[in-house]
């Protein structure tokens, strides 16, 4: 259970940094030019997306945790991608289904967060060390 703890607060700061950059920095100016596409008390409960940032990364670091093959960073990188387009599919797609937002940004949304699932998968593999880490005995 250390490791999955160690993982989820790895994972929420991966969320959090690739977030604020996806979000606050890259598409910045695409959400200014939307706006009118949103909610306008969107601002007032974006407590909503932290607390599900912080459930996603614990349950992200926990499914790992019960099919991890110690097989280091290529391990990872496989979780993290399946996972990226299971999850990244749903909200982009799905967004872009129900709301008018420019099909661009349903794209944009989609390959940043398999990106953002993929390095937090490498996090997590890291966290839990390969098979070679995990043989050796001090």
């Amino acid at each position: 259970m250390k490791k999955v703890l160690l993982g989820f607060v790895a994972v929420l700061i991966v969320f959090e940094v690739l977030s604020y950059v996806e979000h606050g920095l890259i598409l910045r100016s695409v959400y200014e030019t939307s706006r009118n596409l949103f909610r306008p008390d969107m601002d007032s409960l974006m407590w909503i997306y932290q607390v599900l940032m912080v459930v996603g990364a614990f349950f992200f670091s926990f499914i790992f945790s019960k099919g991890y093959e110690k097989k280091g960073i290529g391990e990872g990188v496989r979780y993290g991608l399946y996972m990226g387009i299971w999850l990244s599919l749903g909200m982009a797609y799905g967004t872009y289904a129900m709301m008018a937002i420019p099909y661009s940004l349903a794209l944009q949304w989609f390959i940043y967060g398999i990106i953002t699932y993929i390095i937090a998968g490498i996090v997590l593999a890291l966290v839990f060390g390969s098979k070679a880490k995990a043989e050796v005995k001090p």
